[in-house]
């Protein structure tokens, strides 16, 4: 109205939650414990490898028009290492995790704080990123000449070099090799390093129940490292024979597709405890509202 004073409004309020009960906020945070928020990150990174690679794999086996352009290729294989380094890279965080866990259990909650998990993982992405960058700005820059057929199924490396030309290619491919071996045997000497110390402390417990119960909580994370080492392994260390072309393709295959499929099953083999501890959770809650 004319002549009337309005003061001017500095802030809001957001009422978002406050009419729900206070006792159930806790549930809005079931992925503050370090090992859930490593889980998620891990399948998120399972599930993008796969799709960066398995839609074209799919596209191709129902057309007879197997071609991709130069860009496809060369993002194809960004995100095929980028998800793959990230995978590495969170194993081996998921290693120190349970090495903080079993070996400083008191100092947990300082070393292993949400807000330093989130660190950890966002470095885990960073680096998975920086390493697919490199590999692929490194291979894309050959020159490439003579035949343009890549067997495989996939723009897989060591294909691509395959039918590059230069006086500079045997270099770059002895660097693009000592880049990605570097990188992989690093993060597994690492998870080495944390289980030997891990050992050591479980041998220390003097019950032999308390060693079963501690180790246990290391066998899905160390089940989900020796598959995601061993499948490649024998797909690069394999002597090359007469069908090699055909028995890479079918082991790629397995890489891509098999490997992600297990981790998830993997962890789930401890998801009766997980599921108890959110009934039990929830079943609390709820019988404080209703009394």
């Amino acid at each position: 109205m004319p002549g009337q004073n309005y003061s001017t409004m500095s802030e809001f309020i957001l009422f978002g939650f406050s009419a729900f009960p206070q006792q159930l906020l806790p549930v809005l945070f079931l992925l503050h414990t370090p090992m859930y928020l490593f889980l998620c990150a891990l399948s998120i990174s399972e599930i993008l490898f796969t799709v960066a690679i398995t839609p074209r794999m799919l596209a191709d086996l129902l057309s007879t028009h197997h071609s991709i352009t130069f860009v496809s290729c060369a993002g194809q294989m960004f995100f095929s290492f980028m998800f793959g380094f990230t995978h590495s890279f969170l194993l081996m965080v998921m290693g120190y995790d349970r090495y903080v866990a079993i070996c400083h259990p008191l100092r947990y909650k300082v070393l292993m704080s949400p807000r330093d998990c989130a660190r950890l993982v966002a470095w885990t992405w960073a680096g998975g990123s920086v390493m697919g960058m490199m590999v692929t700005m490194i291979v894309f820059h050959l020159s490439f000449c003579g035949s343009n057929v890549i067997h495989h199924f996939v723009c897989h490396v060591l294909s691509l070099l395959k039918l590059a030309c230069g006086n500079k290619t045997s270099s770059v491919i002895m660097g693009v090799m000592l880049v990605c071996v570097t990188a992989l045997i690093g993060c597994l000497l690492l998870i080495i390093l944390s289980y030997v110390f891990i050992v050591a402390a479980i041998l220390r417990i003097p019950c032999a129940e308390g060693r079963h119960k501690t180790f246990s909580t290391c066998v899905s994370h160390l089940t989900v490292v020796v598959t995601h080492y061993s499948f490649p392994s024998l797909f690069y260390l394999k002597p090359k024979g007469f069908h090699s072309m055909y028995s890479d393709a079918l082991m790629a295959t397995t890489c891509t597709v098999f490997t992600p499929f297990l981790s998830p099953i993997i962890f789930s083999l401890r998801n009766k405890k997980l599921k108890n501890a959110i009934n039990k959770n929830f079943y609390r809650k709820f019988c404080l509202l209703s009394s």
